[in-house]
């Protein structure tokens, strides 16, 4: 059995030589089944979805249809995940947006007190591992409106929804409101991440290196990195920094607080950035490459734990 995760940006697969990451943006011509081919032979899939809420579908249920068609079309007899906790073999509504849980069902077990905290490259997820029963069922729009669901992450977030304004040079300057720069940007300018994690388009579609990075930052205050310099543009990456910090933080707080959790885990890209914030475990250094792809990782696992009958009761 290998393990499928179908983001909006990302293709994840695990199977038994480990963790294979692809980016494939849904919005465009995403080659899912060129990608999924490799992979085909003795093995079935198991999988899980959050692509479905794509902007080039009219809606989730004409994207979980593609998905699963895309799928099926090179694992016929494949497996879904579903935000009822359980496994489907069709396009049903309840596989929209289920990657999160299907984390949380691996892990609740080992980590029964705990907050996991997984940091994407699009969005950070806070999911109690003591409320599994209580969320199940839970979409995007309702975690959303309980602060389960913090829509910024590693590399794709518009640095212009995090801020509005960055000491640059000494001087409080408004930002542009337009997508000048992302998070990978602010990421790559501080040496907090290697160019080669930078795995999202970039806003201009050109180099992921330091200098361009910190060109793109320049743009987001309307000016060239020549007319602010390099400290101009480390001082908007650090505006950026501390305010997607202060959020996560925030947030990740009241869930332990609300729920009582004893302790707070960490997966995903971002994880050693959330460890280091929240003073949180990082499964990196337990799970190794896997937490970067923890729901394929987290699927696969599920379906090893249970019988035939058990899978699609």
């Amino acid at each position: 059995m290998i393990g499928i995760d179908v983001g909006g940006a990302n293709l994840k697969v695990v199977d038994s030589s480990g963790v294979h990451i692809h980016y494939c943006p849904l919005w465009q011509e995403a080659p899912i089944q060129e990608l999924l081919t490799p992979y085909a032979g003795s093995e079935n899939a198991a999988v899980v979805m959050s692509g479905e809420l794509a902007d080039c579908f009219s809606s989730k249920q004409e994207g979980i249809e593609f998905i699963v068609s895309e799928v099926k079309a090179v694992f016929p007899d494949a497996i879904f995940y579903g935000m009822d906790g359980k496994f489907h073999t069709s396009a049903v509504p309840q596989l929209a947006a289920a990657n999160w849980l299907a984390m949380a069902d691996m892990l609740r077990h080992r980590y029964p007190g705990a907050v996991l905290v997984d940091m994407g490259s699009t969005t950070t997820d806070i999911i109690p591992l003591n409320a599994f029963d209580s969320m199940i069922g839970q979409t995007d729009l309702t975690r959303l409106q309980q602060g389960y669901l913090v829509y910024c992450g590693l590399l794709r977030t518009n640095v212009a929804t995090l801020i509005q304004t960055a000491e640059v040079n000494g001087l409080n300057t408004p930002v542009s409101t337009e997508y000048f720069a992302s998070t990978g940007d602010v990421y790559v300018a501080l040496n907090r991440i290697n160019e080669d994690l930078f795995s999202a388009d970039t806003a201009d579609r050109k180099g992921t290196d330091r200098t361009s990075c910190m060109r793109r930052l320049a743009r987001v205050v309307c000016a060239d990195l020549e007319e602010i310099g390099e400290s101009g543009a480390l001082d908007i990456a650090i505006s950026v920094y501390k305010t997607q910090m202060s959020l996560i933080v925030r947030v990740v707080e009241k869930i332990v607080l609300y729920h009582g959790a004893k302790q707070i885990i960490a997966v995903g890209i971002g994880s050693a950035l959330v460890a280091e914030w929240t003073g949180s475990r990082d499964l990196s250094t337990e799970l190794g490459e896997y937490t970067d792809a923890m729901p394929a990782y987290a699927v696969r696992e599920i379906v090893a734990t249970l019988s035939e009958a058990e899978l699609l009761s």
